[in-house]
């Protein structure tokens, strides 16, 4: 016979944050119903009614009942590490594009379209955009883009980090 988990210790600060976060409409779905999970458990119901009340499983509300104890709110916008879908585009080819974006020109052409570094490196086009919006670089903008004469470029744009960080 399952016994109820006690009620989830939830401060009155944590409780309008995750209410906040179920109402809005902009909150991302997996967050609110961790929200709903926690607000729930505060209130005292078994797991198993919540679990299927929310249409998840009572491994899923223990998960997210011990991670908000542990951290708060701040914890149910954390994904854990290793999960999620992994990188299918290797380094060396992330390296490539980029160094062929920063120090070169296509052949007859004055700039790097995405369709044609795609072709040029063996990838699709959405991905071509992805590197390049990961790392800042808009090349189709001729009257804003330049060729980098820097040797180390390539280097300080990946540590540079996010688009609008600074590569000095």
């Amino acid at each position: 016979m399952w016994t109820s988990a006690a009620p989830l210790e939830i401060t009155p600060g944590d409780r309008r944050v995750l209410e906040s976060w179920v109402r809005a409409h902009q909150t991302p779905q997996s967050i609110a119903l961790r929200a709903q999970i926690v607000l729930a458990a505060a209130q005292g119901h078994p797991n198993n009614r919540i679990a299927r009340e929310l249409g998840v499983t009572r491994t899923t509300i223990l998960l997210w009942r011990r991670r908000f104890s542990s951290g708060g709110p701040e914890a149910l916008t954390e994904v854990a590490p290793g999960r999620g879908r992994k990188r299918s585009i290797p380094p060396e080819k992330i390296a490539e594009i980029l160094q062929l974006t920063v120090s070169s020109q296509p052949q007859g052409a004055t700039q790097w379209t995405c369709r044609r570094m795609a072709q040029a490196t063996g990838v699709s086009p959405d991905t071509v955009n992805r590197i390049w919006r990961d790392h800042g670089l808009q090349p189709h903008r001729i009257k804003t883009f330049k060729l980098s004469t820097d040797p180390h470029f390539i280097e300080k744009l990946n540590r540079a980090g996010k688009p609008g960080d600074s590569i000095r």
